[in-house]
């Protein structure tokens, strides 16, 4: 029988992009096709500024997993999980995302992209694409595509002609100048709306 390699499952607040604010339980898959997680080979990875630990993790099957998300869930509201990574699309299938509707999820997924599998993300609620470095891009549509920004490989412009519903630049992280470099280019450019990491901010997982 198929199994999850889940890094880990935990309730918090969406802390970036358009749904900020919004309780979600978080369901990080393990591993990731753009950097295999290990801090000496960042340096030769596709993705170098990754700030998650996606490596190790359990194993679950589908009816396992899909009961431990529902019990993280405090009850009322929508429930909502956003299936991340790593790259979730490794791992993420039909099956699954079935099992999530049926105990009454709405299924988000924030994804580098790069795997494809557009059927798959077709099946979900929300779909995120974070576009990585010089990494290609095969998931070309969505709900939210969310840039970190500045990334000398790549540009807003190359992004602006894609089928999304939301455009948003998130300062890189420990680089000099990114969240200024954001603000200016989201105002010269008023399609792109600036991405805070609040859950940073707020000091909240």
């Amino acid at each position: 029988m198929k199994t999850y390699q889940i890094k880990e499952i935990f309730y918090s607040l969406q802390g970036e992009g358009a749904h900020t604010g919004r309780p979600a339980i978080f369901c990080r898959f393990s591993d990731c096709n753009l950097w295999n997680g290990k801090e000496e080979d960042r340096a030769d990875a596709i993705c170098k500024f990754c700030d998650t630990d996606f490596l190790g993790g359990k194993e679950y099957e589908l009816e396992k997993l899909v009961d431990v998300i529902s019990k993280q869930w405090p009850g009322g509201g929508t429930p909502y999980v956003i299936c991340t990574g790593g790259e979730p699309l490794l791992q993420i299938d039909e099956a699954l995302i079935d099992g999530l509707h049926r105990a009454g999820f709405e299924v988000g997924m924030e994804t580098n992209g790069t795997v494809g599998k557009r059927d798959i993300a077709a099946k979900l609620d929300w779909v995120c694409v974070s576009p990585k470095a010089d990494a290609s891009l095969k998931l070309k549509r969505g709900n939210e595509i969310k840039l970190v920004f500045p990334q000398a490989e790549n540009h807003p412009s190359d992004f602006e002609n894609l089928a999304f519903e939301h455009y948003y630049l998130q300062p890189c992280d420990g680089v000099e100048g990114s969240m200024q470099q954001a603000i200016t280019y989201c105002m010269e450019h008023p399609r792109w709306k600036l991405s805070l990491q609040t859950h940073k901010i707020g000091g909240f997982e």
